[in-house]
């Protein structure tokens, strides 16, 4: 049957969310709570994806908290971090301390992402002009002249057209929401790669810590209660060269990196079992045209350096819904009103990207450089002398550099 062929099924909505991720369906609820007809499209069954990232930090608990959602969002089983810390050869470093923080969470939560989307699409149905669709994946946008007037989706029945009166593109750093708005896109460009693999926890493995050092190395360890699950970071395009090495030879150089982990790797009896995730760091010039906005990794994909990408698009759906809720309520949107989305949220998320450039640039690049493991650098050094240098890493990577607030 051709695509043609396919039977089509229409809705309207006020706005249409494309993307069910953070920036999504946070849009999604804050819109429905301010009384505004809302439908998210998400392309899978489910939010059960493995590589997402995990850490929710102070300044997305204090939304939570300013919603009134705080006590039942952490019944939720999550684990707290009040300090980063990182592995130096033989040496820990605790790199940043959020419990200075002025919020009411002084801590990174480490919550899997599938939860915490599915508790906000829980609260969001709370709200009738919330609709949530899966297995909903936007392929078109629908034009009328040169205005977005909506989107076309393919679903597991057909197609799905949606006409609304603004789309926001929320669908991530492979956005075909930016790329059929023929957005135009700035490239950093990153010289790194994420190998994502899950290996057990055991009772006697170290304290938690984020990150570990070895020669010419650096891994990220997310605790999720039973097991690890693993960021192993490489230079760009080096994964083929390591399966030509074979597994057997991949599992001793992760244990050389962290050696606790050493008796587990048979865990890892497959490739398959190994994802690799593209780093791209780029942003949107504009990111709107009429009846069209991207946010979140759609706007500005972010290294995942620091993890901080979950929080800067919440932080982005937040800004939105302030900014626009009212004017999609009275259908008086303009083109003004979506470009202040971009005056408010571009400079924290350009920002963010130059630090974590400058990280990649002068600090990956050492530690893949180097043929033994790396002392610790003198900014980490100098925190451990100091420890009150530790609430300034803790501040941008806890609250951001621009913060959003509930209205």
């Amino acid at each position: 049957m051709k695509s043609t062929d396919l039977p089509i099924e229409r809705a309207m909505a006020t706005c249409c969310v494309a993307g069910g991720g953070p920036a999504g369906v946070m849009l999604g609820l804050l819109l429905a709570r301010a009384g505004v007809d809302v439908i998210v499209l998400e392309k899978h069954r489910d939010f059960f994806r493995d590589f997402r990232g995990d850490t929710i930090h102070p300044s997305t608990l204090e939304l939570m908290y300013e919603l009134g959602l705080l006590k039942e969002f952490l019944r939720l089983p999550h684990q707290k971090v009040p300090h980063v810390r990182a592995h130096f050869a033989d040496r820990t470093v605790i790199m940043a301390d959020f419990t200075h923080l002025p919020t009411q969470c002084k801590y990174i939560a480490l919550l899997p992402q599938w939860d915490f989307l599915n508790f906000l699409t829980d609260q969001a149905r709370r709200y009738p002009s919330f609709r949530l669709r899966l297995e909903a994946e936007v392929t078109d946008l629908i034009f009328e002249g040169d205005r977005v007037a909506g989107v076309r989706a393919k679903t597991p029945d057909g197609v799905l057209e949606v006409r609304a009166d603004l789309v926001v593109g929320a669908d991530g750093r492979s956005s075909t929401v930016r790329e059929q708005g023929k957005l135009e896109v700035i490239d950093y460009g990153a010289p790194i790669d994420v190998l994502w693999f899950r290996l057990p926890k055991l009772a006697d493995d170290p304290e938690f810590s984020f990150g570990y050092v070895g020669a010419g190395q650096f891994m990220v360890l997310i605790d999720r209660a039973d097991y690890w699950q693993c960021a192993y970071v490489i230079r760009k395009g080096s994964f083929d060269e390591r399966k030509a090495k074979g597994l057997e030879a991949f599992h001793d150089e992760v244990v050389r990196c962290a050696p606790f982990l050493g008796g587990r790797m048979k865990e890892l009896s497959t490739w398959d079992k190994i994802k690799l995730l593209t780093v791209k760091v780029d942003h949107l010039r504009e990111w709107s045209r009429e009846g069209l906005l991207c946010i979140g990794d759609a706007a500005h994909a972010m290294s995942p350096v620091g993890g901080v990408g979950i929080n800067l698009a919440i932080q982005d759906a937040v800004a939105t819904a302030n900014l626009l809720a009212a004017k999609l309520r009275s259908r008086t949107l303009t083109r003004d009103d979506l470009e202040a989305v971009q005056r408010r949220r571009e400079r924290p998320a350009v920002l963010t990207q130059k630090v974590q450039v400058f990280l990649h640039e002068h600090f990956l690049e050492r530690i893949f450089e180097s043929e033994k493991p790396m002392n610790a650098p003198w900014p980490a050094r100098l925190t451990e002398a100091l420890p009150a240098l530790r609430r300034l890493p803790a501040r941008m990577l806890g609250m951001g550099f621009r913060p959003e607030h509930i209205r």
